[in-house]
Parts: C-alpha cells; structure tokens; sequence
C-alpha cells in the first residue's frame, strides 16, 4: 500500500531542495546518455523533462525520478541501427509505450514481486559500485566517456579499468582540483551537524563552488583553465523558434517494417523491467519504507514513452541514480520529480548558457559521494551475515552489473538466486522425522514442503524406497498447498505397488480435501487405547514420558490427528499414567511431554500436595481406569515453596505472607518436607542461596509426597507391592523445560531400569 504525504508547508520546501539537487545531476547524465546511445543530445533532454513532469505526476512513487536509462543505451544504439534513422526508431519509442500502458493495465507489475531481494540489493550495490568507477575519471577532469554510460564495455572501446588507468595519465589540473575540493566539501558538510541540518543541500553548494572556482582558474590563465569540453555541454538556443527547432518528429511511414515491431517489443521489455526492478530497489532506500504500486508505474511509464516518442525523446525507464540523489536530498514528495522536469525545461530553454559553466568534475563528485553511499559496507556486512544463499546471488549481482550491463546482470544474478533455490528445494524438499508412538512402534514421518515441484521427485522417491522392509511411513501433507501431479503419481504409484512389494505400511494425512485420489489413512495408534494399555508396563510408560519431554525440548512433536482421537476416546478412556503437579501455569503436563488425548490424568494443586481428594482420584486412575505409573512432579521457582520458605524464615502465618488466608494448611504440608536445621536466616538469603534452596525444598516435597501416597492409601500401596504400578517423582526446570526423574527405594516393588531414572 502507499503511503501519500500530502504537500504542506512543512514537505514543499525539501521538495524544492531535492528537486533542484536532482536537476543538477540529471542535466549531465542526459546528456551523456544521449550521446552514449549515438542519439541527437537534446532527444535526452527531453526524456528527462517527460520524465518529471509528466511520469513525475502520474507515478504513483514519491522517490523514483524517470528520465533516459543508461541500462538502455545499447538496446537504444542497437535498434537506431536497425532502423536506419532516429525518426525510424521514434516510431518503435511510441509502439513500446502502448505496450507498457497494455502491460500496466493488464496488471503486469507483479513480475517484480519474484525477483529475490538478494538480487534487489546487488542491483543496488552494482549501481554505488558503478557510480565510484565511472565518476572518479570525471573527478579528475578525463571526460573522454559520457558521463551517462554505465556499461562495462564504452563506446571507444575502452572499458571501466581500462578508463580508470587512462584517467591517471590525463588529469587536467583545473578539473581535478574542482573535483578533488568539491569530494571534501561534501565529506565535511556530512560531519558538521549544523551544515547537515541546513536547509541549503550540499550539492547545490558544490555546484555554485565549482562555477565559482572554474571562473576563478579561467581568469587565471594556463593549465588550470577548465576547458569546455570539461563542461556540461547542453544545446544552446537563440530564440524559442530555435528550441522548437530542436524537436524530432517520428516517421510513421516505417509502420510496414517488421523490424519496428522487434524492436518496439524489445524496448517494452527491457524498459518495464527496469522500471520494476528499479522500483523495488528504490522502495528499500526510502527511509519511510513507501510502497510503490507497479502497475500504475508502468502505466505511467507507458504514457511517458509515447509523449516522448511523439517529440524526439529517448525512451525512459525510473532510474536508480537519480532516485538515489532524491533519496539523499531528503525527499518528501513526487513534487521535488515533477520540479527537476520544469527546472530542466525552463533552463534548458532560457538560461542554458549559464548551465554549460557548471564542470563535470563537481557533477561527478556528487554522484561519487551518492555511490558510496549505495555500495556501503554496512551493506556487504548484512550480506555476509545472511548466510552464503543471500550473499553469494548479491555478489555475483554486483560482479555481473559491473562487469556487463545492467540488465545482462540483473538476468544472472536472477539465474544465481534461482539456482540456489532449486537446490534448496531438491536437497531438502521434505523433513524427515522418526517417531516412536505408546505402542513402540516407529514411523517414518515425512512433511511434504509447502510447495512440492517436480524437482522433488527424485529426492521423494529416494526416501521412500529407503524405508526398511516392513518399516512403516507417514507422509504428512497438511502444510502442503501445491503438489506437482508427478508428485502425485509417484505416491499412488508407491501405495498401490512398492509398498504392497516391500511390506511397507502407508499412512497418509492432509490429502483427502485437495487430492481425492489419495484418501487420508493412520494405520498406527497414536493415543491410548486398551490394548495399548494392556501392552504397557510402567517401565514402557516411564519411557515414553522421557521421550515425550525429548521431543519437547527439541520442538519435534508428534504428528497426530485429534479427530481420530475424539473419536476414540469417546468410547472410554484408557490412561497411561496419573500425574500430580502443582497448578503452576508454567508447567502443563500435556506439553512437556508431548501427549495425547486421553494419555493420562493430570492432577493439578498448588505445591503438588497429596491430600484425602488428590488420593481419591489417583485410587481411581490406577485401580479402575488401569494407570501404570504416578508421577509426582515438581518444579523450580514454585510459588507455594517459595511461600513456605519464606514463613520458615519470618515466622509469619501465610495469611500475614501472602494476604490469602487458606493457604496455611497447604504450606504447613510443604513445611513437614523441610528439615528446620538448615534454614538459612533472612540475611543470608541476600546472597543468592534462596532459589537454589527453594528447588531442594520443592525436590524434597515431591520426595515426601510420594511417600505419603503409599502410607495413607492401601489400595496404591497394593498395586505398587504387585509391580502392577510404580510411583515416581520428576522435577521440571522452567528454565530450559527439561524434567529430572527419580525414585525412592519404597516408590515401586523394583527400580525402573532406564537411563534417566535415579534411584534416590
């Protein structure tokens, strides 16, 4: 969506600012573009005054500012040769805007929504890294390449490098010296806070400095004169017949040559999508994060060509390095866009003699300043730190740029982003997962991508055949929102007959809904049923919570389908176990060990205390509903422990402690688990031991709770003496969510032979 800052008081004067800043940058680069492109000079100048005004009122973006491309310079050069004469290829400028306008209305702007931000910003970075290389001989007043060409290989067959180490042996003193003064000017302005806040932009200073200084050397004399072919140079006219006189009208005639149409077409393509991928990249300079919308920018675009087509303009596309100065003039509004056009047809057409004494070199400094500002290594740094699928598409963007063109180098790094996409996708399409459910069994769960293409074949039907004989699968499709039909294909082709050949049970999830074909089926328990209960010893049972609280930790719980278990439970409940924690909202039993439906009862009080009621439901769970094992759990920084701690220390009742007047009786019970000669005194609390000590005494509770479970309940104490139940304690760390097991020698008939459990 974009956000519209209205004029006001407050926007239009950075607007007037930015708009003159970017008028003074674009005047050259006009130009430059033109003659690079082997077009009249003046046909530039008009791209860029449509550009302004009137793409500049129909955009719908407040940074981008349009004018000729030098990313369409050779498509530009290429076609005028084709067509044999500028007015031949006005015609194909006029046909590619009516395409654009197509383009816009058929809402074609989308396109720029797949190009990878990676490529975006090395479009960016290519761009700062061009403006260093191609200005820096301007800098030094060598000016033997337009200064709008922004292609690797130049006109005189020179190329970047090559130019640079020219520009060493042809430095001309005056240019130089205005250039090298006009970098300084514009590094200090930057430092000092009160010039950075003026309302004045620095550029504008550089420029009125470099006039003054080339005014100064030409009085002077000698070689510190800066001659005029180190000055902008823009076609002067007597008289406003004259200017008119300037205009180049198209040769419609050409209309019955096919190759007007070839090139009409090329030059739609290449121009929207340089328009598009220019958008994006501008939108992310914006220090208001605006959203341009593209189809209108297209339809702009498409007008502008056609008006610029029908007078004798280069065809425009929005450009970086314009936007970018905007950007940096502190823009506000499409209005500094729409200025720049009319200061550039208004002095064009009256003042152009006092244009052509600006110098090159002061124009190239700033555009210097603004590609180290695009190509910044805060920048490479992010890059870098994104990981090699983000770094390595940018670096590759801005190698390519650099050493080509921009649109042969936005094509590559596009092809390089693809690329690792693609591999992302065949190297892992899917997420394998082992899981070991109540019963024992194990399933290879497989979680299909959100988008499963044909380039996952390969890997998917690898997986598949490597399932074990009689190993069991799960292929997991609720994420999923597109599989390819040779996806489909290969997994009926699996079910139907590799399956059935390997005695490979398929269990499917998530298709049922999108693909008919494949009917969703579980052909494993994954709850607890009576004869999974009747299967389970506590031991098992004790298993599968350490499992369960593995699989916590590491976020990789159980697929499982509720609907089945709904349906199951309903016909009775069979639980594992009955747990007794504390009511803590911290600690939720189901969770930390990744359960299911109707796997256990849970039994929920503050400080885990086991009273008449608590005893009566676990008699229940154990003697009638078939539980195998108690788990009595505790946890760290428990608020009733904490409580109790805190009484023993201050001799206070819990209703002057805590202002909740039943709590006495609850803490009273936590109090009998501690034994009174360690206390520690309030003082000595300061130091730190109270929570390390609070966590024994809460470990210490859970210990006297179970065996208070055996002692005030005959019928447990029965089932633990048969081996029919075990009762077990755990602690669980709030902080990292891991649970601790133990037991006491009077806790089960024998000690639970598993790993994590400690006999204590």
């Amino acid at each position: 969506m974009t956000s519209i800052n209205p004029l006001s008081p407050k926007t239009i004067p950075r607007d007037l600012t930015s708009g003159l800043v970017v008028f003074l940058v674009a005047l050259p680069l006009c130009l430059g573009v033109a003659l690079a492109s082997n077009a009249p000079l003046f046909s530039g100048i008009l791209a860029g005054i449509v550009g302004g005004l009137l793409v500049g009122m129909l955009s719908g973006s407040h940074t981008s500012v349009s004018g000729p491309a030098a990313g369409l310079t050779a498509v530009v050069a290429a076609q005028i040769a084709a067509l044999g004469s500028f007015e031949a290829f006005l015609v194909a400028v006029v046909m590619a805007g009516v395409i654009q306008i197509v383009l816009g209305i058929c809402r074609a702007g989308f396109i720029a929504a797949f190009f990878p931000s990676s490529v975006i910003k090395g479009l960016l970075a290519a761009i700062g890294v061009i403006l260093i290389l191609k200005q820096i001989p301007h800098v030094l007043g060598h000016d033997a390449d337009p200064m709008g060409d922004k292609s690797f290989i130049q006109p005189d067959n020179e190329n970047t490098f090559s130019e640079l180490a020219e520009a060493w042996f042809d430095i001309q003193p005056g240019a130089a010296l205005v250039g090298l003064l006009s970098i300084l000017l514009l590094v200090f302005w930057d430092k000092i806070k009160v010039l950075k806040k003026s309302p004045v932009p620095a550029p504008l200073v550089v420029v009125i400095f470099g006039v003054a200084m080339s005014l100064l050397l030409r009085k002077m004399g000698g070689d510190w004169v800066i001659e005029t072919s180190h000055l902008v140079q823009v076609p002067v006219s007597n008289s406003p017949k004259e200017f008119l006189g300037f205009l180049i009208f198209p040769d419609f005639s050409v209309l019955a040559n096919p190759t007007v149409y070839i090139a009409a077409v090329t030059i739609a393509i290449v121009a929207s999508l340089e328009t598009l991928l220019n958008l994006e990249a501008v939108d992310k300079l914006d220090p208001e994060q605006r959203s341009s919308p593209p189809n209108r920018e297209l339809l702009a675009q498409g007008i502008g060509n056609v008006a610029v087509g029908l007078i004798g303009g280069l065809p425009m596309t929005s450009v970086i390095v314009r936007s970018s100065v905007n950007i940096n003039a502190g823009v506000k509004t499409k209005l500094s866009s729409i200025f720049h056009g009319a200061l550039l047809l208004s002095c064009v057409m009256f003042v152009p003699t006092l244009l052509n004494e600006i110098p090159l070199s002061a124009l190239a400094a700033i555009l210097l300043m603004t590609g180290l500002k695009l190509a910044s290594p805060k920048l490479l740094k992010q890059m870098w730190g994104e990981g090699r699928t983000q770094f390595l598409p940018f670096i590759i963007t801005v190698v390519a740029i650099v050493l080509t063109d921009l649109l042969v180098g936005i094509l590559i790094g596009l092809g390089v982003a693809i690329g690792f996409i693609l591999h992302s996708n065949v190297r892992r399409p899917i997420r394998k997962v082992m899981e070991k459910h109540a019963t024992g069994d194990e399933v290879l769960r497989i979680e299909l991508a959100n988008q499963v293409s044909f380039f996952n074949r390969a890997t998917l039907d690898e997986t598949l055949r490597s399932v074990p004989r009689g190993g069991h699968v799960l292929l997991d499709a609720r994420n999923t929102d597109y599989i390819d039909p040779d996806i489909l294909d290969l997994i009926t082709d699996f079910k139907d007959t590799t399956a059935q050949a390997h005695g490979v049970q398929l269990s499917l999830t998530g298709f049922k809904e999108r693909y008919p074909q494949l009917e969703d089926r579980i052909q494993f328990v994954d709850f607890s049923s009576r004869e999974v209960q009747d299967a389970l010893t506590p031991q098992r049972v004790l298993e599968i919570f350490q499992e369960g609280n593995d699989r916590f930790l590491s976020g990789t719980r159980l697929s499982r389908d509720l609907g089945r278990q709904v349906d199951a439970t309903s016909l009775g409940q069979f639980p594992m176990a009955v747990v007794l924690g504390c009511i803590d909202s911290r600690a939720p039993v189901e969770l930390i060990f990744d359960l299911g439906l109707g796997d256990v009862f849970t039994i929920r009080i503050a400080g885990n205390i086991a009273r008449d009621k608590v005893l009566g439901s676990m008699e229940y769970s154990c003697a009638v509903a078939g539980a195998k094992i108690i788990l009595v759990m505790g946890h760290t920084s428990c608020g009733a422990v904490n409580a109790a701690v805190d009484l023993i220390c201050s001799h206070k009742t819990a209703a002057e402690a805590t202002g909740c007047v039943n709590l006495d009786s609850l803490i009273t019970e936590i109090q009998k688990s501690v034994d009174l000669s360690t206390c520690k005194t309030p003082d000595q609390w300061l130091a730190g031991e109270k929570a390390a000590y609070a966590n024994e005494v809460a470990r210490r509770n859970v210990l006297r709770t179970m065996r208070k479970i055996r002692e005030r309940s005959s019928t447990i104490d029965n089932l633990v003496r048969t081996g029919k139940v075990a009762i077990v304690g755990g602690m669980y760390d709030i902080s990292t969510g891991k649970v601790s097991f133990f037991q006491t020698p009077e806790s089960s008939s024998n000690p639970l032979p598993i790993a994590m459990a400690t006999v204590v």
